[in-house]
């Protein structure tokens, strides 16, 4: 069961506070070198682990780093590369079509401004975040599944949507802590607040959180 309680200002600042003092710098957990290759990680890790889409990419980055070298590697040794990423045919012709586009309208330079990485072949609105917000470009907050989780247990948003989400959190995370949240979340959805069975014994929220003993 999600909490329907929202979390007081107070417990809200002690709760990035103490995500500070644990990380104070998290980064996404996708092997990247270059805008290119973080905007190409991010849209094959949809519906996929990262864990997964660093062995794929691991083998396709030493091969092919640039757009250039991606559309000479070609559609169908792209495909057989990413096999074993979910929904990989698919994420290939997009990984295709938007080098072609970088290397067309960009001069193969990848553009890191929201509109123009939305308008890439596989980048929707979650990807241009997660890519803006690792490049330090702007305080975006990509609502994953496990934001969308971790943001409804800890009273942080109520939103049944991901966009309405994205709003919630924008309005109550305080402004030092806004360009990190992102990953904070992240994190403690995939190895603590975790889908079915929270750890909630191992939580270092588990005194803030409202939903503590519902789910």
């Amino acid at each position: 069961m999600d909490c329907t309680m929202t979390a007081s200002t107070p417990a809200i600042a002690e709760m990035f506070r103490r995500f500070e003092a644990k990380e104070p710098h998290p980064r996404t957990e996708l092997h990247y070198h270059s805008p290119y290759t973080l905007v190409v990680a991010v849209a094959l890790s949809a519906q996929a682990t990262d864990v997964s889409v660093n062995k794929a990419t691991n083998r396709l980055f030493a091969i092919a780093d640039t757009p250039r070298a991606m559309l000479d590697l070609g559609l169908e040794r792209l495909t057989e590369l990413i096999k074993t990423i979910g929904l990989y045919r698919n994420k290939a012709r997009n990984v295709i079509a938007l080098s072609q586009i970088i290397l067309d309208l960009h001069g193969g330079e990848t553009p890191l401004n929201r509109v123009a990485l939305e308008a890439l072949p596989g980048v929707g609105r979650k990807t241009a975040s997660v890519v803006l917000n690792e490049m330090g470009i702007e305080p975006a907050v990509a609502v994953d599944t496990h934001v969308f989780r971790v943001s409804h247990r800890l009273g942080l948003a109520r939103g049944k949507t991901p966009e309405a989400v994205e709003l919630e959190l924008k309005a109550v995370i305080p402004e030092p802590w806004l360009t990190r949240a992102h990953h904070w979340l992240i994190l403690h959805g995939r190895y603590v607040c975790i889908a079915r069975k929270p750890k909630c014994d191992l939580c270092f929220l588990a005194d803030l959180c409202p939903s503590r003993g519902q789910t």
